[in-house]
């Protein structure tokens, strides 16, 4: 499994976690929810940026996102 792999299984799974559907967390993050599914399907690389918007989504450090992510 790739990095970017590792981090769009990690972000679907903390997101179904909290109730909340692809489009719903995308507004709460501030991302555009195709960009959001692009995340989540690996298909793009992810940016700091997107990565601070995403773990302030999930109400965690960008460092507690990527914990565990090799």
């Amino acid at each position: 499994m790739t990095v970017q792999e590792a981090i769009g299984a990690k972000v679907r799974k903390m997101r179904k976690e909290r109730g909340l559907s692809q489009e719903a967390f995308a507004d709460r993050c501030g991302i555009n929810r195709g960009h959001m599914g692009q995340v989540e399907r690996s298909e793009k690389d992810v940016t700091i940026s997107t990565l601070r918007k995403i773990s302030r989504g999930l109400g965690m450090t960008v460092s507690q996102l990527l914990d565990g992510v090799t």
